[in-house]
């Protein structure tokens, strides 16, 4: 293994990609939560305005 000097350290670039995987786990992840807020809001709009549904 090479031992690498203090001014070569400033010459080392990239190492950050966006792949599409990525990219798409990003999305997925953005929609359980836009799902999940929408639940959420629904579910307390209807508990406010009293209409749930009775259990049996």
């Amino acid at each position: 293994m090479q031992k690498i000097e203090k001014n070569e350290l400033k010459k080392i670039e990239g190492g950050v990609t966006l792949s599409g995987t990525l990219i798409n786990s990003f999305t997925s992840l953005l929609k359980v939560l836009l799902e999940a807020g929408q639940a959420l809001g629904s579910s307390l709009r209807r508990a406010k305005e009293n209409q749930i549904c009775p259990l049996r």
